[in-house]
């Protein structure tokens, strides 16, 4: 019972680790900006009616985007400890870092294309 108990408790344990670290990410400027946009997009989800299908793909797009983001940040926390401990220059951890940011730019775009194709012609709806 003893083992059962340790195993579910590191398994609990996990969501918090988890959770912290999600957390953790507002503290960069993007995630913050993901944040923003999130609530609005739910918001106007809400407001718009948007159907079951519209729904999980803007769920899906959410976070695929909120992912890469966190990625993107843990990826440059392992760059910055990389550089400080070799004593490197920002620029030795520059390509790393660019990459994963164009990672994030490329899936933020095309979510807000998909976005705009979703919540557009519901806001030309109800204003014409």
């Amino acid at each position: 019972m003893k083992f059962i108990l340790k195993k579910l408790n590191k398994f609990v344990m996990g969501f918090f680790y988890a959770s912290r670290g999600i957390v953790s990410g507002f503290a960069e400027r993007n995630m913050r900006v993901h944040g923003l946009v999130t609530a609005i997009v739910l918001f106007l989800g809400v407001k718009l009616g948007l159907t079951r299908e519209e729904w999980f793909t803007i769920l899906i797009l959410i976070s695929v985007v909120w992912s890469a983001e966190l990625s993107n940040t843990a990826l440059e926390e392992l760059a910055n400890i990389v550089r400080d401990e070799l004593k490197l220059a920002y620029v030795a951890t520059q390509r790393a870092r660019d990459t994963a940011a164009g990672a994030v730019w490329i899936i933020a775009i095309v979510a807000a294309i998909i976005g705009l194709w979703i919540f557009v012609p519901k806001i030309v709806m109800l204003i014409g």
